[in-house]
């Protein structure tokens, strides 16, 4: 039997962009660490931390599965084990019905252990 090659910090990122753009949080559930610990971006002014595999991938099954929201992803850069992800969530129909943020994603053996997101204010 040969070991499973961890994916790829490109594949980690896709796939948790699908996750939310399909409203399908089952896809997010083997790329969470144990470890993994969220600082999110509400409530103002620093947000929530998050803390522990179950924790994160709860907070982000919320949000993934929320169908009244909207995420569209920009591209992304990826620097080693740092993904710096660019994106726009739109929760109504007006202009002003949204924000544009940032994540920045620490992945490590194929899996997020680290993720900071900040909203333009």
């Amino acid at each position: 039997m040969t070991p499973t090659t961890p994916r790829t910090a490109r594949e980690v990122l896709d796939r948790y962009d699908e996750a939310f753009r399909l409203h399908d949080p089952a896809l997010l559930e083997d790329l969470v660490a144990d470890e993994c610990v969220i600082e999110d971006t509400s409530p103002a002014p620093d947000g929530a931390r998050h803390e522990g595999g179950r924790a994160c991938l709860a907070r982000w099954s919320e949000l993934a599965g929320n169908r009244a929201l909207s995420f569209s992803t920009e591209p992304a850069e990826i620097h080693g084990d740092l993904a710096v992800a660019p994106w726009v969530l739109q929760w109504g129909n007006s202009e002003h019905d949204r924000v544009r943020g940032v994540n920045l994603i620490r992945i490590r053996d194929g899996k997020i252990v680290e993720a900071r997101g900040y909203v333009k204010a």
